[in-house]
């Protein structure tokens, strides 16, 4: 039965999240583009606001980054740039880390925010409430796997997960065997994860696929409407008398 869970689980649910992630994404952009958006309750209780969200922000992009670059870069690279799997490891456990305490301090400041300011909560959706949520739930159970990772840091442990990423996206279909003997805390790291791919399409996560690129080479200048000379003087005239 384990067995049959862990392959359901870690063999078969990352391409149905990721199926869903993809089409989800397109169908919505096509279907509903004027729901594509962050969402944005600045306005209300911006100090708080602020400093959780760039707390938030910059602590989930550099474990993002962090993320997919130790686990999607083939071994074989690392070995040939002489970095060990325990260095690699111990920079992961620092790095993520440091980045983790940040985000989940903010993300903490972000659902008091939501959940116990009434203005904010009055012009908040479900799915607004429910994905920061998770997304701090997700960033607890990292954090969680610290202590188990201090454990091996021969390194073994970060090998086992980069083969277990990487044969999902070379279609291994061994590859849910490469953490049957993970610690729970990295299964349901990894379960919560993939879930959050699952409802990204749904919520307002999908604002992070509109990176204004366009802002690097935009115009130098702008375009600004010049006011109507004639009814400008009409007006000033008007003013005078």
């Amino acid at each position: 039965m384990s067995e049959y869970l862990n392959t359901l689980f870690f063999g078969i649910y990352p391409y149905i999240a990721l199926v869903v992630l993809i089409l989800g994404s397109i169908i919505r952009y096509d279907h509903e583009p004027y729901s594509w958006r962050a969402g944005s309750s600045q306005l209300l209780r911006r100090k708080q606001l602020v400093w959780g969200s760039v707390l938030f922000h910059v602590g989930v992009i550099v474990i993002f980054f962090g993320h997919l670059v130790g686990l999607l870069t083939p071994i074989q690279i690392f070995d040939a740039l002489g970095i060990s799997h325990g260095a690699k490891q111990l920079l992961a456990i620092i790095a993520g880390g440091i980045a983790g305490v940040m985000a989940i301090i903010g993300a903490t400041m972000l659902v008091h925010r939501r959940l116990f300011d009434a203005r904010v909560r009055a012009n908040s959706s479900t799915s607004d409430t429910l994905i920061i949520i998770l997304l701090w739930l997700q960033l607890l159970l990292g954090l969680a796997t610290i202590p188990i990772s201090m454990q091996h840091l021969d390194g073994h442990e970060m090998v086992k997960f980069m083969s277990w990423a990487q044969g999902i996206f070379t279609f291994d279909f061994s590859a849910s065997s490469y953490v049957i003997d993970a610690s729970i805390f990295f299964k349901l790291h990894l379960v919560l994860g993939l879930t959050i791919l699952l409802i990204f399409p749904f919520t307002r996560l999908v604002h992070m696929l509109s990176v204004p690129v366009r802002y690097f080479w935009r115009p130098g200048y702008q375009v600004v409407r010049v006011r109507n000379s004639r009814n400008s003087s009409a007006k000033s005239k008007m003013e005078a008398n």
